[in-house]
């Protein structure tokens, strides 16, 4: 008997034992949650330059372009960047233009395969296999309907800086066109494509490599633009609006 009711109090003990450290387990999963919430909201608060949700590699299309702006493979990325060199150096120091290089290239691979073709039928041997490409109209209406919807999206911007209703759109444009405009009158158009070309290998991998301190940094240098937009703004409005007071 005496072990009866002591086996009962054993079980009522450690009932109790199990109530009590109950709640302070799940007020300890319940707090690993909530610390958990909070880095997910501080990890989604972290700015990224233009607004970028994904991984560079992703937003430059995570294929064979991305792997050679972002030198995955070294060596094709050398060997772009080699050829894209020599063809400039071609252009530039010995007074060569594309449209000639295209041309030359085109008569040359053109004379080969119509003399290789009727040379074959002498020398008894087959003649070369050209494959026939043919381009999907899917494709071409794509590409169009994609042309077509980015020329309207830049005379719909035309359009609005030409009204007058945003300050910040027209300042933008006409700082964007002056700016191309030093650069036209310093470099020809092949070597600003040469330099847009060089930037696009160079930008990206670097940016890459010191992602958080230049979002740092363009976040802080986007904020004192902000302010000092609205400072021009607001000086440029009150001087309209005393201008107007005057008519």
């Amino acid at each position: 008997m005496a072990d009866h009711k002591e086996s009962k109090m054993e079980e009522l003990a450690h009932k109790i034992h199990s109530k009590i450290s109950s709640p302070s387990s799940s007020s300890d999963s319940d707090d690993d949650k909530r610390s958990h919430a909070r880095a997910v909201a501080l990890k989604a608060k972290v700015y990224r330059l233009f607004g970028r949700e994904k991984p560079l590699h992703q937003v430059l299309g995570a294929g064979k372009p991305a792997d050679i702006l972002l030198w995955r493979n070294k060596k094709l990325s050398g060997g772009v960047l080699g050829g894209v060199t020599s063809l400039c150096f071609l252009f530039e120091m010995l007074d060569y233009h594309l449209i000639t290089l295209i041309c030359h290239l085109m008569i040359l691979a053109l004379s080969v395969l119509f003399l290789w073709s009727n040379a074959s039928n002498f020398i008894n041997n087959s003649p070369p296999t050209i494959p026939e490409v043919v381009i999907p109209e899917k494709c071409l209406l794509k590409a169009a309907s994609c042309f077509t919807f980015e020329i309207n999206r830049t005379l719909d911007i035309v359009r609005t800086i030409a009204t007058g209703k945003d300050l910040k759109t027209f300042l933008g444009a006409i700082a964007g066109l002056w700016f191309l405009s030093i650069l036209g009158s310093c470099f020809n158009f092949l070597t600003m494509v040469y330099i847009v070309f060089i930037l696009l290998y160079t930008v990206p991998v670097f940016y890459e490599k010191y992602e958080d301190k230049v979002d740092a940094f363009s976040e802080k240098m986007i904020i004192e633009l902000k302010k000092q937009f609205a400072v021009l703004e607001k000086k440029v409005l009150s001087s309209m609006n005393k201008e107007k007071k005057k008519d």
